[in-house]
């Protein structure tokens, strides 16, 4: 009974206007000078230990390293690599669009990030070739949440920190799924395209122009072979890939591609400091939070509650899943990964699910946030560069929303999907 109070007075704080890394801990402090269920000494303790975690400092290095190639120039050479290979076809700049959305996934590890580095280019350029605002627009937003299922994920990091799961495991897990994605808003994008009688202009299919643009694109390519592949060939973890991920975007976007300007260098890094401070403030309330739910039994009432309601697994992820669809249209995602890992991880343990699956599964759901309003980064993302209304971008979203509900199922209720690479690779 008295953790509802303490859920009653995050709703509170939230709701008011308060951010909810704030709410967190004003919630968390007034819960313990209320009913002493433990110390303020005990809510400082949980802020340093949350975020003295080495695994977690890959975190800022990763958003560090995704702004640093945004503004080094590699998205560009991306996305003409990305339109000498598929350019051609019908609807080809919206295979352009989402093709080149997944390579920079597997740079930046960020949702809005890849609406804004594919959106910025491909939008204005679509627009050129007779497609229409709508059409370009919710493709850019919906090929956007790529970003955090295609390794490197900022929240399967968090995910995994926040289950004590391998880091690593969740990247692979996070593969198939994102090029399900990918492949599942394509096919909408050209029965879209066919459907509109869309006429746009495309460039025809040339061996000389694909060697060109990889050519240019050749150091952009490199990255994410560099990083996943120093990760699972076991010479780097994710952390130090991270690392290496900052120095290498800074070696190509100043030396090599030249974009990157060293007066520049400046403004990137305060960006990127100013992301990671809003993403370790939450890591560090959330974990008194989590804590205080734990001394509670919080996780153990909602498992029993759970399982007297239905100890069928179909039908318990069938509501979580609903549930979590609700808490992504609503709250942050990283937010909601700190908060809700501790307590439905132990439920659909229990239920027998794996829990690098259920990271898949929460990262999922949360992921599709990035695409429904109110919340909807993605959405604002897309509408600053386009200048569409968020209403009609919300509307034109809607059949790849639908894909995007399709291939949730899927990737719930068939397991190898995530799980099958996992397997072949670790054993």
């Amino acid at each position: 009974m008295e953790a509802l109070y303490l859920f009653g007075f995050l709703l509170f704080f939230i709701a008011i206007g308060i951010p909810i890394a704030i709410s967190l801990g004003m919630s968390s402090m007034i819960f313990i000078m209320l009913f002493g269920t433990s110390t303020l000494v005990f809510q400082a303790r949980s802020v340093v230990t949350a975020v003295d975690s080495y695994p977690l400092l890959a975190v800022p290095l990763f958003i560090l390293a995704g702004d640093l190639m945004y503004s080094g120039g590699l998205s560009k050479r991306i996305i003409s690599f990305a339109d000498s290979l598929v350019g051609h076809f019908k609807a080809g700049l919206a295979h352009v669009n989402v093709l080149a959305s997944t390579f920079f996934a597997a740079i930046s590890g960020s949702s809005p990030a890849t609406v804004a580095a594919i959106g910025t280019n491909m939008i204005p350029e679509m627009e050129k070739r007779n497609y229409s605002k709508e059409y370009s627009t919710s493709l850019t937003a919906a090929s956007g949440m790529i970003g955090v299922l295609i390794p490197p994920s900022i929240p399967f990091i968090m995910y995994g920190i926040s289950a004590e799961q391998s880091v690593s495991v969740l990247f692979i897990a996070g593969i198939v799924p994102g090029l399900l994605f990918a492949a599942g808003f394509s096919f909408v994008a050209y029965l879209l395209y066919r459907k509109a009688s869309i006429k746009a202009d495309s460039q025809a299919f040339s061996l000389a122009n694909v060697g060109k643009t990889l050519k240019q694109a050749v150091w952009a390519l490199l990255a994410p072979f560099i990083i996943l592949g120093g990760i699972y060939g076991g010479v780097m973890s994710p952390t130090e890939a991270a690392a290496v991920a900052v120095f290498y975007s800074l070696f190509v976007g100043v030396v090599v591609y030249r974009n990157l300007k060293v007066k520049d260098i400046f403004k990137v890094f305060v960006k990127s400091s100013l992301t990671s401070a809003t993403v370790l403030a939450l890591v560090a309330f959330a974990s008194t939070f989590g804590r205080l739910l734990t001394l509670e039994q919080v996780p153990a009432q909602i498992a029993g509650f759970l399982t007297s309601f239905t100890d069928n697994p179909i039908v318990l992820l069938l509501v979580i899943n609903i549930f979590l669809l609700f808490v992504g249209m609503f709250m942050e995602t990283v937010a909601s990964i700190i908060i809700l890992t501790p307590i439905l991880l132990p439920v659909v343990v229990q239920m027998g699910v794996d829990p690098i699956l259920f990271g898949v599964i929460l990262t999922v759901n949360l992921a599709i946030g990035f695409c429904t309003p109110p919340l909807g980064v993605n959405l604002f993302v897309a509408s600053g560069i386009s200048g569409l209304s968020i209403e009609r971008i919300s509307k034109a979203i809607i059949p790849y929303f639908i894909v995007m509900i399709i291939l949730l199922l899927l990737v719930t209720y068939i397991p190898v999907i995530s799980l099958g690479l996992t397997r072949l690779i670790t054993g």
